[in-house]
C-alpha cells in the first residue's frame, strides 16, 4: 500500500496515471474474485484504500488551488 508521503511527492499527472492503473487493477481483481482465482484477497482492500487516498489528495489539491 502506498504511503501518503509518497503520494504527496507525486505530481497531479502522476497521481492521475496511478489512479487509472489502480482502477484497472481493481477491475481485474473483481473478475478474479468472481471466478475464485484470487491469489491474494488482501490486495483488493489495499487497492481500494490507495484509490481513496489518491482521490482525497486530488480533491485537497483542487481546493487549495481554488483559494
Amino acid at each position: 500500500m502506498a504511503k501518503i508521503a509518497d503520494l504527496n511527492a507525486k505530481t497531479s499527472d502522476e497521481l492521475s496515471t496511478q489512479l487509472g492503473e489502480l482502477k484497472r487493477e481493481a477491475f481485474n481483481l473483481r473478475f478474479q474474485a468472481a471466478t475464485n482465482q484470487l491469489e491474494k484477497p488482501s490486495r483488493v482492500r489495499e487497492v481500494r484504500r490507495t484509490i481513496a487516498q489518491i482521490k482525497t489528495l486530488q480533491t485537497a489539491r483542487v481546493a487549495a488551488e481554488a483559494k
